[in-house]
């Protein structure tokens, strides 16, 4: 099965990767508007690079990795062959984001935060698939199939679900993070002395399934006198966003666990 690939991001890469390793499937080319990312990549994996999407290669899939908001010229302006199928990469946009010429639409959305310095192994990462046809349906359900031992169908409603849901475990625990760390940097603490914390609880809530029934913490317990001394010390902080988000979570956390 052959593969063209634009764009040359965290999520571009990641996929390069694993067509170049998956039997059955083979990297054709990657298409990207940064020639030196594009180029790099492409060599890497042993593929042509074009730096035009009107100069995209022959291919039975074309995946669209890009920002969501280039997901509609880059479509448009792709050059894909009769019978192929187009599909982009995106939890956020729907299939009718696509706007090429062919009929064979898809999506192909792995669930997963990707870095270009660490390596993602795709057969254990969910990935969503949507199709407008039958010919689309069977190429994207096959490439799924060759790179995640785990795909499920999901239409563009389903997705954009599932794309919230997955802000609220990735992007904004890693906020929280950062405004953790904030706080240990004044006394001189290294961020590491809570990894060992951090990596038990998210293990604990994978395992329980059920996050809610595992929270722990002065909210949960409605620990009003640790809460107090929390919000005093906070208080002194310079940015607010401390303290704002402090009693925000701490209310949610309360008033959930009182359903629990």
């Amino acid at each position: 099965m052959k593969i063209t690939i634009a764009g040359s991001g965290n999520v571009a890469a990641a996929l390069a990767r694993a067509v170049a390793a998956a039997p059955g499937l083979s990297l054709r080319q990657i298409c990207a508007r940064n020639r030196t990312r594009g180029e790099e990549l492409a060599g890497r994996y042993g593929a042509a690079y074009a730096a035009r999407p009107e100069e995209a290669a022959a291919a039975d899939l074309y995946l669209i990795a890009v920002s969501d908001s280039a997901v509609g010229e880059v479509s448009a302006r792709l050059h894909a062959v009769p019978g192929a199928t187009v599909a982009h990469t995106s939890g956020g946009l729907g299939i009718d984001a696509l706007r090429c010429a062919t009929p064979h639409r898809a999506v192909f959305y792995p669930l997963q935060t990707f870095s270009a310095d660490r390596i993602a192994d795709l057969h254990g990462i969910p990935v969503f698939i949507e199709s407008a046809d039958s010919t689309a349906e069977d190429a994207v359900g096959r490439f799924a199939a060759a790179l995640s031992e785990r795909v499920y169908e999901a239409d563009s409603d389903r997705r954009a679900l599932l794309h919230a849901a997955a802000v609220f475990a990735c992007n904004f625990p890693n906020h929280l993070y950062a405004l953790a760390g904030r706080l240990l940097e004044r006394e001189g603490l290294d961020f590491g002395v809570l990894g060992p914390l951090i990596l038990e609880t998210a293990a604990k809530a994978v395992a329980t399934g059920t996050p809610a029934t595992v929270q722990t913490g002065p909210a949960a317990r409605h620990d009003a006198v640790t809460m107090q001394r929390h919000e005093a010390l906070l208080k002194r902080e310079e940015d607010e966003t401390f303290i704002k988000t402090y009693k925000l979570l701490s209310e949610s956390i309360w008033e959930t666990s009182k359903k629990t």
